[in-house]
């Protein structure tokens, strides 16, 4: 049994989460903002199906991520930016994002993204918290990306491919724009082939909690991210030099 949270009730520790179902920590409680990033924060995301479950809260362990300068773009996906025209935006369309997110994918999934999580992820967008990333081609949402930026980490919660390489472009571009964005570490959750293929590590507890602790701040203020875009072949130029 896990336990169950009233509103503004504490987390309990990661350690205590789960083994099976892998990383189950919690239920209850709610989405408002400062229950989020509280969460976040100590590493915990909420993963629910609004149907017919409370919410409940996890912490996976070994859990998976990405260090922004291992991120692999393979020969093939090259290839592709190459000869692919597209631009690349930020905070631009974050609301059409998360309901792209969360309509129904080739894999089934997507459904666990509730009115109810958009608009509690809508309300940290309006404060500075959540962020997306999109992908264009010819006026429409190629694929995007989005989550919470707390200190140096982005919890990155979905990605969204409507077209050809669409998820994996705005991936190379969160990559390519880390530094700008003051991105040290992007948490991708829960290990797949998908993630594996793109360059993700897995890490024990131990060392996740380390870098939270040395890369949120105890009370973590909005992040700001430029209001720009670029074309794709500023930002993801693989072109062999002539």
């Amino acid at each position: 049994m896990v336990p169950w949270l009233e509103p503004g009730a504490p987390f309990p520790d990661t350690r205590d989460a789960l083994t099976d179902p892998d990383g189950l920590l919690a239920a209850g409680a709610d989405l408002s903002p400062g229950t989020l990033i509280r969460a976040y924060s100590a590493g915990i995301f909420p993963w629910y199906d609004a149907d017919y479950q409370p919410i409940l809260w996890w912490s996976p362990a070994p859990r998976c991520v990405f260090y922004p300068d291992q991120i692999h773009v393979s020969r093939s996906l090259k290839r592709h930016i190459n000869k692919t025209e597209f631009t690349v935006t930020l905070n631009q369309a974050f609301s059409s994002v998360m309901t792209l997110c969360a309509g129904p994918r080739r894999d089934g999934g997507g459904t666990w993204i509730s009115s109810e999580m958009i608009s509690a992820y809508l309300r940290l967008h309006q404060m500075g918290y959540a962020h997306s990333l999109e992908i264009w081609q010819e006026g429409q949402i190629a694929g995007g990306i989005y989550g919470i930026q707390l200190g140096r980490v982005f919890f990155g919660e979905s990605m969204v491919s409507p077209r050809l390489n669409g998820s994996k472009m705005a991936l190379v571009a969160l990559k390519q724009l880390a530094s700008t964005l003051d991105i040290a570490l992007l948490d991708a959750q829960v290990e797949n082939d998908h993630l594996t293929r793109m360059g993700a590590s897995m890490i024990d507890r131990d060392t996740f909690r380390q870098h939270l602790a040395h890369w949120i701040p105890a009370a973590p203020e909005p992040s700001i991210w430029p209001q720009t875009h670029w074309h794709g072949s500023e930002l993801l130029d693989y072109k062999k030099p002539t």
